[in-house]
């Protein structure tokens, strides 16, 4: 094994060709057509659909204060490398969608001609060619009269299919279940109906919905579109979090052989089996002749005095100069207060041991670490930091059923589908999702939102997953608007039309303090006093007053609070500093929690702590506000609300508080 140091001594969708279908890999790729009449989907769409799940990881907001570098082992390089040589959704069946309302022409290539005409062949061209362009909001404005079966339109049902793709690829549920509903029952002899039932059940999969998706796809003729129907449920089965309802679809669907793999799967791979899963276990890989050797489980690691643990980060020490130190600041602070964490686990008679290994800032280090022997015997691995050595290690981890931890991401996509690879971090999603819950359950008034979010990756993900869980508790989303908070035009397209009077919140995802600044004005002008959300970078805006903040009811997401008074955090800050000479960081805090909380759950559960994991609810943290992963849950479940009272910060929904 490397030198070790004791301390005593959180898919993209592609379409099938020939078919717009909404799957999560791009291997689904099998020729498919529709009747001659029909429409050759694949000459219509791009391959790339819409991006479920999508996460962001936006900069952590903390000031990086250089420090020494820590004491620690020795760090483990790879050797040196040669040169080269008939169940239906909610909505009723028939109803018909209201009209889309008619939106804003977007930036992008031309606007295909005639648009809005009379000419029923010539809006179908059209409908085609703005969902091609992505324009998808349009392409349902444009295709949705001819659907009317009054309207008599030849192709009315390949219109209401391809509306339904088009509300599917721009998320709108609601829309697209309704239009296949109405394809179903107002044009049940159309020979493309396969193709709405395949739809129709991702749709509900995307949604979670799996009972739904299921029995949907249960009703596709026999032999029809089997592999595709395999394939698909192999994409979204593994998401099924807790086991009873696994079993409960089992039960349900006791032929489905993609569903009996998935579970088996689930049991082998993700941390689920007992010995009472035996017998059952056993059946399925009679019937279904799965290969015993691969679903033979792993034998329940022995729990043990002591336990190995690995660091995989880019300490990059092989270029000492300044520049590179001061880049790296946040790993060498990450460490010592893993370091530190060590301490105090010996110290309460839980110890484990460090080997830390420098990644490198490529792969291809971390390709080469992976091929040591070594490393397939620690019991948990910490790292990396950057994406692509997170997939990396993602499937490492998987193949070797070592349990990885990220300490930065925020990412949600990379720990879909693994039960061995956890987020220290909760995912954008997760930060969304719980930002929407606090906001129905605590804010009162009027539930409906406005909600604007910075033109980038990470904020449209926390706008989009922010409008779905707040409609799907009952609210409503006015608008979800994006801004470009470096131009003073897009800002001010983002308030235009709203009276912020009325709205029961206001959502702002910008972490660019030129739109805290214009929120504030806008709020002002009006003599709006909406609730506001935001993130807690906002209280680092130099160009906004304290005093501005506290005097409205401005509500923070704050992942990363710490209580600079509590007895857990002074601590820490008075033995790092003791050690380091300076005082920690927030990567130094994140070092010392998830070390101390992971650590704990290795001494109490073992190395496959999964299922105690996914049976607990958040606990408060050692020096952060809370950590949890319940109901299988691969990333940090607990994200702290905040808002200022007297100029100082209050947790307004502190661990077990309902």
């Amino acid at each position: 094994m490397g030198v070790g140091a004791g301390a005593a001594s959180r898919p993209p969708l592609r379409t099938f060709a020939g078919r717009v279908a909404l799957v999560a890999t791009p291997r689904f790729l099998p020729p498919f057509s529709l009747a001659p009449r029909s429409m050759r989907l694949s000459a219509l769409l791009p391959t790339a659909l819409f991006c479920a799940g999508v996460a962001f990881a936006p900069p952590l907001r903390a000031q990086q204060k250089p420090a020494a570098q820590p004491a620690g082992p020795a760090l483990r390089q790879p050797p040196a490398k040669p040169p080269a040589a008939a169940a239906t959704s909610a909505a009723k069946p028939g109803v018909r969608p209201a009209p889309a309302k008619p939106v804003a022409q977007p930036a992008g290539p031309p606007l295909p001609a005639g648009l809005g005409s009379p000419d029923q062949e010539l809006r179908y061209k059209n409908g085609k060619i703005l969902v091609e362009q992505g324009r998808f909001e349009l392409a349902m404005q444009e295709l949705e009269p001819l659907t009317n079966p009054a309207g008599k339109f030849e192709r009315a049902p390949e219109a209401a299919y391809l509306y339904a793709v088009a509300a599917s690829r721009a998320k709108k549920w609601a829309e697209a279940e309704q239009m296949l509903n109405l394809l179903r029952n107002r044009y049940a002899s159309w020979s493309g109906l396969p193709e709405a039932l395949f739809l129709q059940g991702q749709i509900s999969f995307e949604q979670n919905d799996f009972e739904n998706a299921l029995r949907v796809l249960g009703q596709l003729p026999a032999a029809t579109l089997a592999p595709e129907r395999a394939n698909m449920e192999a994409a979204y089965l593994p998401r099924v979090r807790e086991k009873a309802s696994f079993q409960s679809l089992l039960q349900n669907n006791p032929q489905d052989a993609a569903l009996a793999r998935a579970y088996a799967d689930k049991l082998v791979n993700g941390g689920w089996y007992t010995p009472a899963d035996q017998a059952q276990l056993d059946q399925l890989i009679s019937r279904f002749q799965l290969p015993r050797a691969a679903y033979t489980p792993r034998p329940n690691a022995v729990k043990k005095s002591s336990y190995n643990i690995g660091v995989l980060l880019p300490f990059e020490f092989n270029d000492p100069s300044w520049e590179k130190r001061r880049k790296n600041q946040f790993v060498t602070d990450l460490y010592a207060g893993l370091r530190l964490a060590q301490d105090s686990l010996q110290r309460e008679g839980r110890p484990v041991q460090l080997f830390a290994y420098d990644t490198g800032a490529d792969t291809l280090q971390l390709k080469q670490l992976l091929a040591l022997p070594e490393l397939a015997g620690l019991d948990l691995i910490i790292g990396p930091v950057y994406k692509s050595g997170s997939k990396l290690l993602a499937r490492y981890a998987q193949q070797k059923q070592i349990a990885v931890v990220n300490p930065l991401s925020q990412d949600g996509s990379l720990v879909l589908d693994n039960a061995w690879h956890y987020l220290f971090e909760p995912s954008t999603a997760t930060q969304a999702r719980q930002a929407a819950q606090f906001a129905y359950t605590r804010l009162g008034g009027p539930r409906t939102a406005l909600v604007l979010y910075e033109d980038t990756k990470d904020e449209e993900a926390f706008g989009l997953a922010y409008k779905q869980a707040y409609e799907a508790l009952g609210g409503k989303v006015l608008q979800l608007r994006r801004i470009n908070s470096d131009d003073d035009a897009s800002l001010a397209a983002g308030f235009a039309g709203v009276d912020l009077k009325t709205i029961g919140q206001l959502v702002v995802a910008s972490d660019n303090p030129k739109a805290g600044v214009y929120t504030l004005s806008a709020l002002r002008v009006q003599s709006a006093r909406p609730p506001l959300l935001t993130y807690a970078s906002w209280l680092d805006n130099n160009r906004l007053a304290l005093d501005q903040l506290d005097s409205r009811d401005v509500y923070f997401v704050h992942p990363k609070y710490l209580d600079r008074n509590s007895a857990g955090v002074r601590r820490v800050r008075q033995l790092y500093t003791q050690q380091q000479n300076l005082p920690p960081s927030v990567f130094a805090f994140t070092g010392f929690e998830l070390l101390y909380y992971f650590g704990s759950q290795l001494h109490q559960s073992g190395p496959a702590f999964q299922q105690p994991l996914a049976g607990s609810g958040p606990v408060s943290g050692a020096v952060f506000q809370g950590i949890g992963y319940p109901e299988g849950a691969h990333d940090n479940q607990y994200v702290p609300i905040t808002k200022l009272e007297r100029l100082e910060v209050e947790v307004l929904n502190p661990v077990g508080f309902r």
